[in-house]
């Protein structure tokens, strides 16, 4: 079998689970979409063929696609006007308190057309691509009610088959109360049990549900409703858990069998150590906590200390992390959690995998997989840490075709 595509360079950097793995005067096979070899030296040469392309990427380093693990793509508006409250020190919950934060991007994104959303997620996509993000996982949760849940999770489906990105989506409904349920919680998570989760699951626009279990938001018994009840309808759970105030998110993330907890800045030890158990993937969201001016990041040194698996997400979205590029979260991750450059790679790439339960397909150069690659303009991992501020990428080639050249789309 003859290879359509051979990257030959001599900085290939990969991390598969707990082994990283750095070939240097190597190749990368690709077949179609699908990754056919990685190897040294000539080794690839009976497998090239009078119309393989060669992309010749030495002095750069070559790594597998990045993969977003939390987002909020789809949505309407933007909250900029919200800067000068969080200056003056008024916290998230109380901007949410007093009808702004998701409450404010919930009304404009009621107002939004179909075209209208489909064109700003279109736009945050590409940027993601041209900084290096191949898979997504995209969170509704701006619309809060049946129609306007539905036209989000329609649109992100709608992308997934035009874009080169590819789409996860998750169905977050329990992102806040809306305002016409104000007072009556209980009737909302009907609303959403009985008529919108129903609907989703029957016509497939959502692989996951997730849940802000939250002070003021969800609480522990009424995400652990939403959670059972989604896992009945066959949807996989994540649960945003333990961001704020310790609430025993990640405890119930670990009873409930969760692909993963996000956030967990205030997550207790028995929370972490139920975590590592029942082997859910914790996704950390430094931009969020920079964003925020929260003054603090979660513990992931502690965390892996304790066997958990931590990815490392953007969590873009219109009000705490407005930002398309995870190589400014690579940025964060460094100086804010002290992660080295070897485990900012691994959470974006082949623990994020774990994250939205890609791992057996993307996320690590393997023969099999899918071949998401990455061509830096930079001599070395680290450097790509170092040299921040910046767009180091040179080429993505997404599923086999290149899509990025010289940091712009093709």
């Amino acid at each position: 079998m003859r290879a359509d595509l051979i990257i030959r360079s001599d900085g290939i950097l990969d991390c598969r689970d707990n082994v990283p793995l750095q070939v240097t005067d190597g190749y990368i096979a690709v077949a179609g979409d699908r990754i056919m070899a990685l190897g040294r030296g000539d080794a690839g040469a009976p497998i090239c063929g009078p119309r393989t392309e060669i992309i010749d990427a030495r002095g750069k380093t070559v790594i597998p696609g990045l993969i977003d693990a939390h987002t909020h793509l789809v949505h309407g508006g933007s909250r900029e006007k919200e800067l000068a409250l969080k200056l003056k020190g008024m916290s998230y919950l109380d901007i949410l308190k007093s009808g702004g934060g998701i409450l404010d991007t919930v009304a404009k994104t009621r107002r939004a057309s179909r075209e209208e959303l489909s064109n700003k997620a279109r736009k945050s996509l590409d940027r993601m691509l041209i900084h290096g993000t191949t898979t997504v996982e995209a969170k509704s949760g701006y619309g809060l009610d049946l129609e306007t849940e539905i036209k989000c999770l329609q649109v992100a489906q709608e992308l997934n088959d035009e874009h080169p990105i590819d789409l996860i989506s998750t169905y977050m409904g329990a992102h806040a109360i809306p305002e016409e349920y104000a007072g009556n919680p209980q009737g909302y998570i009907r609303l959403m049990t009985e008529e919108i989760m129903p609907y989703i699951a029957r016509h497939r626009l959502a692989e996951f549900i997730d849940v802000f279990c939250e002070e003021g938001v969800f609480s522990p018994r009424e995400a652990r409703v939403l959670m059972e009840s989604g896992r009945s309808m066959g949807f996989k759970l994540k649960i945003h858990a333990d961001e704020i105030v310790p609430l025993q998110g990640a405890e119930l993330a670990a009873e409930m069998g969760a692909v993963s907890a996000d956030h967990l800045l205030a997550a207790s030890e028995d929370g972490l150590n139920a975590m590592s158990q029942a082997r859910v993937t914790a996704v950390l969201l430094p931009g969020t906590s920079f964003y925020l001016m929260l003054g603090k990041y979660a513990d992931a040194g502690k965390m892996m200390a304790k066997g958990i698996r931590v990815a490392l997400a953007s969590d873009y979205n219109p009000g705490s992390c407005p930002t398309e590029n995870l190589q400014a979260i690579m940025t964060l991750a460094c100086f804010g959690m002290k992660l080295s450059p070897e485990e900012i790679l691994k959470g974006m790439t082949i623990n994020a995998a774990h994250a939205v339960d890609r791992a057996a397909d993307i996320g690590s150069i393997e023969a099999g997989k899918k071949a998401d690659l990455v061509i830096l303009d930079a001599p070395n991992w680290d450097y790509v840490i170092y040299h921040f501020g910046v767009n180091h990428v040179d080429k993505v080639i997404k599923s086999g075709r290149t899509v990025v050249d010289r940091g712009r789309l093709v």
